[in-house]
């Protein structure tokens, strides 16, 4: 998940009083943030980290971005980070990758382990100009996906692909229409088909990312990416009226007229904001797609391609007919009744017992107006493996149910003209992702919804099961994340 830390810098002009604020959602901490020259320094710890080397030998890691706000304006800026890994330090037992890119660094384990991940120091070298800044640090917990061959399709699922494997061969030459199969057209070689390397983020998007989002956004923008006019009085719900479907974005400052952005918040309790139980690690629901690729685009992601949820769900094993993303066809329900009371809407949210299978999903719309999302990881635990906690192969987190995801497909030209290309951190002037190769905001032409959510059925949540309906609309079930 993601925190920040927000303080100051002093250049040439005092711009406000220095002041540090780490905060922690789910399990990620950034503190003790500070500026030495062109370098920014930092404390991050995490839980859960690992570096393995027996199957599915991959790690876990950290996907860190900075953002700076230029006090004589007050506009919020991507920073360009060194892309020479020797240009930055991280202490012992971390490393830090540097991107070609530069739009952010990943810190993992150096050597093989596991465990939790003590605060360590950190220090990122950063190319911005002169100037007297606020600076935030991002953190979002990522899962590596090894290169390899892997199954696609399992001859049950509706749309499913027909069932062969993706190669070397296939991301190099090309996927014809007639091979692939599901309705597909031909997936030329410039799409993401999931052969080569990248990571994934290990949860869904929650409400605290979300709102940190927002809260770097200009007024204009922040009117495209919520629901309510920024303007608005404090205690205005940004998604949905009341505390329907659990989401509990609000405004907790308002905004002034293109001038000033609001200031936006989590409250899912008492009317008082920020509280530990105000649902800050819930998934973010209500994610329209010009929402979902802003965000990405923003934090320097990309959406996920539909073969590469494949990847991700299965990895290199066989493939298994009517499958969800934990390797078997066993399924068991959860809603937001099962969560224990007293620890619902909090950083530690869980159900009592879990099962082989276990997911959100199945209510229908019957129940809309009472239930929603559960927080990101809810079933994961120091005693469940991949069946029980719903984990997909590598280790990620709720691909199927509590929220839809919403891949890339390749039902259509728009989705097979999809290249790949990481997002560089900024958006257009009224908040909208501007990345020439994915599907646009205003149509959402070529992306499409997998892995189910709280609300459908369970057939929904299979591996191979396909769905290219483009929707720009905001719902109570769609979600998301990204991949680089």
């Amino acid at each position: 998940m993601k925190t920040n830390s927000l303080f100051t810098k002093i250049s040439l002009v005092l711009c406000v009083l220095a002041t540090t604020l780490a905060a922690k959602a789910n399990n990620v901490i950034v503190a003790n943030t500070a500026v030495s020259g062109s370098d920014i320094t930092f404390d991050i710890s995490w839980e859960n980290s690992w570096n393995s080397n027996i199957a599915p030998a991959n790690h876990d890691a950290v996907w860190v971005f900075v953002k700076y706000q230029d006090c004589a304006t007050n506009i919020w800026y991507h920073a360009d980070l060194s892309d020479t890994s020797a240009d930055h330090t991280a202490a012992s037992p971390l490393q830090a990758d540097a991107v070609a890119d530069g739009k952010g660094v990943f810190l993992r384990r150096s050597a093989l382990g596991g465990g939790n991940i003590a605060p360590t120091a950190v220090s990122l070298a950063m190319n911005i100009p002169a100037g007297t800044y606020n600076y935030k640090v991002f953190a979002i917990e990522m899962v590596y996906i090894p290169q390899g061959d892997f199954e696609i399709g399992d001859g049950t699922s509706t749309n499913t692909f027909n069932s062969i494997t993706v190669t070397a061969a296939s991301q190099s030459g090309g996927i014809p229409a007639g091979t692939i199969g599901g309705s597909s057209v031909t997936v030329p070689a410039t799409f993401p088909m999931g052969y080569n390397s990248f990571y994934s983020m290990k949860y869904e998007i929650t409400q605290q990312q979300y709102v940190d989002f927002l809260n770097t956004l200009t007024y204009d923008q922040q009117v495209t990416r919520q629901g309510t006019d920024p303007i608005n009085a404090p205690g205005t719900k940004a998604f949905s009226p009341g505390l329907g479907f659990r989401n509990s974005i609000e405004i907790l400052e308002s905004g002034n007229n293109n001038v000033l952005p609001a200031v936006f918040a989590c409250d899912l309790t008492d009317g008082i904001p920020d509280n530990v139980d105000d649902g800050q690690n819930i998934a973010m629901n209500f994610l329209g797609w010009g929402d979902l690729s802003a965000y990405l685009d923003w934090a320097g992601l990309r959406p996920m391609s539909e073969l590469e949820f494949e990847k991700i769900c299965r990895g290199p094993e066989a493939r298994v007919a009517g499958e969800y993303p934990w390797g078997t066809t066993e399924i068991f329900a959860y809603n937001s009744n099962n969560i224990v009371a007293s620890t619902k809407n909090k950083p530690d949210e869980t159900v009592a017992t879990v099962n082989n299978g276990s997911s959100f999903y199945g209510l229908g719309y019957s129940h809309i107006n009472s239930f929603g999302p559960s927080r990101a990881g809810i079933f994961a635990r120091s005693t469940t493996g991949r069946a029980s906690s719903g984990a997909a192969y590598y280790g990620v987190m709720e691909m199927a149910g509590n929220l839809s995801e919403r891949p890339v497909t390749v039902f259509t030209a728009e989705g097979a003209a999809f290249t790949g290309n990481n997002g560089d951190g900024t958006l257009t002037n009224t908040g909208e992702a501007n990345q020439a190769s994915w599907p646009a905001p205003d149509t959402a032409l070529g992306s499409g919804f997998k892995g189910g959510d709280w609300s459908t059925a369970a057939t929904n949540l299979r591996t191979s099961q396909r769905s290219g309906t483009a929707s720009v609309a905001r719902n109570q079930t769609y979600g998301g994340r990204g991949v680089r």
